[in-house]
């Protein structure tokens, strides 16, 4: 007897760590930062490294398993996915496999009466709330990286600071949009991230971008930036710009902006100030990484 979780430790698992060791080390990671990524010992990684690990072919020649290999190792050393993230992405795969595809058949072989038998490997649900928020939290995370390796970027962060924001797909309160904690804030012209990108830290951006969905928008993602009037123009240029008045509520103001531009546009929402009331501007995109690159082409 044997089951489809021991097909995945002894087969497939060993495979993909193997594959993404190299992977890994291919793109510069040292043996000790390939350990801590994939949370083995480096014993573990030198094997593989040497190739007294044996990979199973049919794994390896998946495409499946070639791609999430690329956009693990990728987001891994580029940071945008978090070990947490990278384990949700692995574990998403290995239960799709496991559901009459190539786990499955992998476990007929090995247990040849399984293939007249009725039976389905229904174990996980691939689009889990965990795997959606460490989405987000990547997106965040690249859509910060845009922005802080943008030269002169700290030069748009008004005095109240800057934020990049995305919400979950069903948000409903700031406890489901994740940004920055804190916001950015310009140190001599340098853009300075207080922290790592978490849920339910942004209350100003956060709800604009909650009031603009409710308002229609089909916008996750969000930036704020200082106001200038040729910064404006210059969003203007490619993009919808819509202004509404500071002296009203941001959920009345925001709301009556957003009902009459195109739910899937981005678009671009601003006010002048008032008494009090620093003037500023927000980029609202499918993602806080579109965001980020709409306001780094006017950087």
């Amino acid at each position: 007897m044997r089951f489809i979780e021991e097909v995945v430790v002894d087969e497939f698992l060993p495979t993909v760590r193997s594959m993404l060791a190299e992977d890994l080390r291919d793109r510069g990671f040292t043996q000790r930062e390939v350990a801590d990524a994939l949370g083995i010992s480096q014993s573990a990684v030198s094997k593989y490294a040497h190739g007294d690990v044996a990979r199973h072919e049919r794994i390896v020649a998946d495409d499946r398993v070639r791609d999430l290999v690329d956009r693990v190792g990728a987001g891994l050393a580029a940071g945008d996915l978090s070990p947490v993230a990278a384990l949700v992405e692995i574990e998403v795969l290995i239960r799709r496999l496991e559901e009459g595809d190539l786990l499955a058949d992998l476990h007929e072989e090995a247990m040849p009466a399984l293939a007249d038998a009725d039976v389905e490997f229904s174990v996980h649900d691939p689009d889990s709330g965990l795997r959606e928020r460490e989405r987000v939290l990547g997106s965040v995370r690249r859509g910060l990286r845009t922005l802080t390796n943008a030269s002169g970027f700290a030069a748009l962060i008004p005095n109240v600071g800057a934020n990049v924001a995305e919400c979950l797909d069903d948000a409903r309160t700031i406890d489901d949009v994740a940004a920055v904690p804190g916001r950015l804030v310009d140190v001599k012209g340098q853009a300075m991230v207080p922290g790592e990108p978490e849920f339910g830290v942004s209350e100003h951006v956060a709800t604009v971008l909650l009031v603009a969905r409710e308002a229609g928008s089909t916008a996750r993602g969000a930036v704020n930036v200082r106001y200038e009037p040729d910064t404006v123009a210059a969003l203007a240029e490619s993009h919808p710009t819509v202004e509404f008045d500071a002296e009203r509520s941001t959920e009345e103001a925001v709301a009556d902006a957003v009902a009459g531009a195109d739910p899937d546009d981005t678009l671009v929402l601003y006010q002048t100030g008032a008494v009090g009331i620093e003037p500023i501007v927000y980029v609202l995109a499918p993602t806080a990484s579109e965001a980020a690159a709409i306001v780094r082409e006017i950087v």
